[in-house]
């Protein structure tokens, strides 16, 4: 069981999760201030989290026992 790979796939579910929710208060502004301060913020974090999820689960190689 390696970590790094587990705390990856986290952040690239809470990436993905946060995406998913900047798409749903996409759909349903209104054009107000608010709803474009929450689309920045939710949609900046979902990409940071998936990105630095991927690169941590890419760059984390597996180990064999022989």
């Amino acid at each position: 069981m390696n970590l790094k790979r587990i705390f990856g796939a986290l952040l690239t579910l809470l990436g993905i999760g946060g995406l998913m929710y900047t798409a749903i208060v996409f759909v349903n502004t209104s054009g107000g201030t608010r709803d474009i301060k929450a689309l920045i913020i939710y949609g900046v974090l979902g990409i940071v989290f998936f990105s630095a999820g991927i690169s941590l689960v890419r760059t984390t190689k597996t180990r064999r026992k022989d």
